[in-house]
């Protein structure tokens, strides 16, 4: 009697998430890291007070994270196009998930500097990785989702890190450590999520050659990169100013306000600009480009007059310009940008831009932080809002003279 022998079974495979619930996991992620990143802006005044570091190491300190993110952006920024946006995706926000171990265990300013070390270096592979991924799962009947989800997602995340820390700074009983355990876990959670998407990219050799240092912007793209730049910088600059020294901005004016006040600040830039993200994507991407240029030299005069007048409604009005012109040149860089980009450029594209803006971000905080130590904050807030206001008058400039494609 002859047996039947059973065929072997397939082996067994994880379960996939669908484009449509793709598209908002990788959402979220993008949401998580910037909450991420600005976590840390209201435990600042905590930290000091602790650790007694002056406001020179404190912008060494934020510029730890964007200066190591920069470097992650070129070297690893088109890494998942060659490994794929899943492995790359996971690893990162695993490595993320570690940074947030290294926050919640610090113990001083060194320990701190690492972890944003760590953080910036996750961050940049993360980003680059999510906002491709985005623009791969889009909805080819909602065109145009993608590049939005792209430029809320990062002022949201920031708003909603900044928001949920200061909340914590007044309420939970140890507010530098349950941020970032919290934080630990979504991070732990997201990767274990990834790895059920379905993959995007198209896995090719040249992995080690895409780790050499540069900038890989699409050449469809590169007339748009020239024409954005001063307006980009000018944008992210500010956003920098807010980040590092808007805490210390807020207790100069008012020295006896509440620790929150100062997470306050950096929530209003971050929550005007993810508004300003939404209304300004009906308008023609070069115009909103230049409007967003043209209200940052309102918002920075009215917070360099925060300290002349001793006024924080000055302070908070002027950084919630700021953040409407934040969000509307971010709109419509990203739409002038990615929107010539084929497919496999976007990783590219996208990372340059975020060079770009971290570069702009970070540099200026630390001469900032430099000033204030030698010349004091109010000086040192004046020179930068100059140095803004110089940035987007040069802007407009271009604007003027270059015709309007769209």
């Amino acid at each position: 009697m002859l047996s039947v022998v059973a065929p072997p079974s397939p082996p067994r495979r994880l379960p996939l998430l669908g484009r449509r619930s793709a598209f908002p996991l990788h959402a979220s992620v993008l949401v998580a890291l910037l909450a991420a990143s600005s976590a840390p802006t209201p435990l600042y005044a905590l930290y000091q007070a602790e650790w007694h570091f002056s406001a020179m190491m404190l912008t060494v300190v934020f510029s730890a994270y964007a200066l190591t993110l920069l470097g992650a952006l070129l070297t690893a920024g088109t890494l998942s196009d060659h490994l794929g946006r899943r492995p790359v995706l996971t690893g990162a926000l695993l490595a993320e998930a570690a940074a947030m171990a290294v926050f919640a265990t610090a113990q001083g300013v060194t320990a701190l500097i690492a972890a944003r070390i760590l953080q910036g270096l996750a961050t940049g592979v993360a980003t680059s990785a999510a906002g491709a991924a985005l623009l791969d799962f889009e909805d080819p009947d909602r065109p145009g989702r993608a590049t939005l989800a792209n430029g809320i997602t990062p002022v949201a995340g920031m708003a909603a890190g900044v928001l949920a820390a200061t909340a914590l700074v007044q309420y939970a009983p140890a507010p530098t450590r349950t941020v970032y355990l919290l934080l630990l876990l979504l991070f732990t959670a997201q990767a274990a999520a990834v790895l059920l998407t379905t993959e995007t990219a198209h896995p090719h050799s040249g992995a080690w050659r895409s780790l050499r240092p540069g900038m890989a912007v699409a050449p469809a793209s590169r007339p748009a990169m020239r024409f954005l730049a001063p307006g980009v910088v000018a944008a992210w600059a500010l956003g920098g100013f807010y980040s590092s020294l808007g805490p210390s901005l807020a207790r100069l004016i008012a020295p006896h306000t509440s620790r929150a006040t100062g997470g306050l600040v950096f929530f209003t830039l971050t929550a005007a600009a993810g508004l300003a993200v939404h209304a300004a994507r009906r308008l023609p991407a070069r115009t909103a480009s230049s409007v967003g240029t043209a209200v940052l030299i309102p918002g920075a005069l009215l917070t360099l007059s925060g300290p002349h007048l001793h006024s924080l409604l000055a302070l908070f009005a002027g950084t919630a310009l700021a953040g409407i012109g934040f969000g509307a040149v971010t709109q419509g860089a990203l739409r002038l940008l990615l929107s010539p980009a084929a497919p496999d450029e976007r990783a590219g594209t996208l990372a340059a831009y975020y060079v770009l803006s971290y570069l702009a971000m970070s540099v200026p905080a630390v001469l900032a932080g430099l000033l204030t130590n030698l010349y004091g904050l109010q000086r040192a807030v004046s020179l930068y809002a100059v140095t803004v206001i110089l940035l987007t008058l040069t802007g407009l400039g271009r604007a003027v003279r270059q015709p309007s494609t769209g």
